[in-house]
């Protein structure tokens, strides 16, 4: 945490272990490495689209970083590869991401027990 010092009142990435991308200033933290974001955002990317749904002022507890690090400032204002979309489409679209994966794991799972099934008939 000695490090956090030198990125206070810095943009910051916090990767969560959940897997969400959050995005804001740091203005203070403690000895278990929980942070408060002030102007912060949660960046959701599904494929080529991407949105920044606001959050403000937020509490991350420090068991629940994976990674937290200074905001490329030059990147982040080339975002061009990316299409910026609204909150709705992009909650849309993480919504049927996440059900396609489901699904795929729903049917890798039923594939294996298949295959083992095959196998003790042998």
């Amino acid at each position: 945490t000695a490090s956090l010092v030198e990125e206070i009142d810095k943009r910051l990435l916090v990767v969560l272990r959940d897997g969400r991308k959050i995005i804001g200033t740091l203005r203070s933290f403690d000895q278990f490495s929980n942070v408060v974001l002030e102007g912060s955002v949660e960046r959701i990317i599904v494929d080529k689209r991407y949105s920044d749904i606001p959050l403000g002022l937020y509490v991350v507890r420090g068991e629940n970083v994976v990674l937290l690090g200074p905001l490329d400032e030059e990147k982040e204002a080339n975002l061009e590869h990316l299409e910026r979309v609204g909150v709705d489409e992009i909650l849309a679209a993480k919504k049927a991401e996440e059900e396609a994966e489901r699904l795929k794991a729903e049917l890798s799972k039923h594939l294996r027990m298949d295959w083992f099934k095959e196998d003790d008939l042998v």
